[in-house]
């Protein structure tokens, strides 16, 4: 087991390692409330947008589901006569400059994440480093969007934003610890207007949404051509996830009738650039969406899964009321 799998695992009791470490979460607590008092106050400049701004993000480090969570939003809004658009720092990118995601850009440019929504969404997409300067310059190419939807960034205080809607794994928030003693990057609860959970729901005061995750029924290659997961069954398949929980992956896969012949597991956001398909040539990879995007520019023959959602329509109902509420003149 490796050292990150072996902290997560400790993240999720109060056990020796989190009890040792917990003394360390002092000082993070103290700065992460001086942060968000020093914005409270005006001490720090929010910037806000002309738009309302729905902010996806987590509590907790790793992987919680929040891009397709976004993606699942784009198709509401669309679907409810909104014109949304997307804004992200764009994590793990080459490059430092505000820009847009095109469906023709590469990871290595604007992110994968960033990437892949620019692909599947339809929807324009930017990304900076500040995220208000991404919405900024998105609202000036696409003057036809009125409403923004920032991919992670629950935590980037500097944006104003008028919805948060916090996503939660099966993991919960774990043993309750801020880092490092526990997964939480700030105290639970706190205020925000929506919550969905794939686990037992997390306490607090915010309207709380249960979710599952799925694989969809067939795969999809390079051209973007579907096949049905059934055709793939008795073929040797590589799986391989450079996500937070890459296990996950694994286990949807054997959950559909597929069990991998082998299976490697990359850090989050790793960029392909080095990665050499297995010597077995009869071994096919098979990865996340996300992944499929940094590895078929170099190995087209890759097959990607995408993840399903299943979101309750309550959960649209509170987000389009809390919409509707909004009364400034400015929406």
């Amino acid at each position: 087991m490796s050292a990150a799998a072996r902290l997560r695992q400790a993240w999720q009791q109060r056990g020796p390692l989190a009890l040792l470490l917990w003394p360390l979460t002092l000082p993070y607590r103290l700065l992460t409330a001086l942060r968000r008092a020093l914005y409270r106050t005006g001490l720090l400049k929010q910037h806000r947008l002309p738009v309302p701004v729905i902010v996806v993000g987590n509590v907790i480090v790793g992987g919680a589901g929040k891009t397709p969570v976004t993606l699942a939003l784009l198709q509401h809004l669309r679907a409810a006569g909104w014109r949304p658009g997307v804004i992200s720092r764009g994590y793990g990118r080459q490059t430092i400059s505000c820009r847009p995601a095109l469906p023709t850009s590469s990871a290595a440019e604007v992110g994968d994440e960033p990437l892949l929504i620019a692909r599947s969404a339809g929807v324009p997409v930017y990304v900076a480093r500040r995220r208000a300067d991404a919405g900024r310059a998105l609202l000036a190419a696409h003057p036809e969007v009125n409403i923004l939807v920032c991919d992670d960034g629950l935590q980037h205080l500097q944006l104003a934003r008028d919805v948060e809607v916090c996503v939660f794994n099966d993991e919960g928030i774990g043993n309750g610890w801020l880092l490092p003693a526990g997964p939480l990057r700030e105290p639970w609860p706190r205020a925000v207007d929506l919550v969905l959970h794939a686990g037992a729901a997390p306490g607090g005061s915010a309207p709380q949404f249960p979710l599952s995750r799925r694989l969809a029924d067939y795969a999809v290659d390079a051209k973007g051509r579907q096949l049905p997961l059934a055709q793939l069954r008795g073929l040797k398949l590589h799986a391989l996830a450079a996500i937070a929980r890459p296990q996950d992956f694994f286990a949807m896969l054997r959950a559909q009738g597929l069990p991998p012949a082998t299976e490697e597991a990359l850090p989050d956001h790793y960029d392909f650039s080095s990665w050499k398909r297995p010597s077995d040539k009869r071994l096919i990879p098979i990865c996340t969406e996300k992944d499929a995007v940094k590895l078929w520019p170099a190995h087209p023959g890759a097959l990607a899964v995408p993840l399903r959602l299943d979101i309750p329509a309550a959960f649209f109902a509170a987000l389009d009321a809390r919409l509707a509420s909004l009364s400034s003149p400015r929406h």
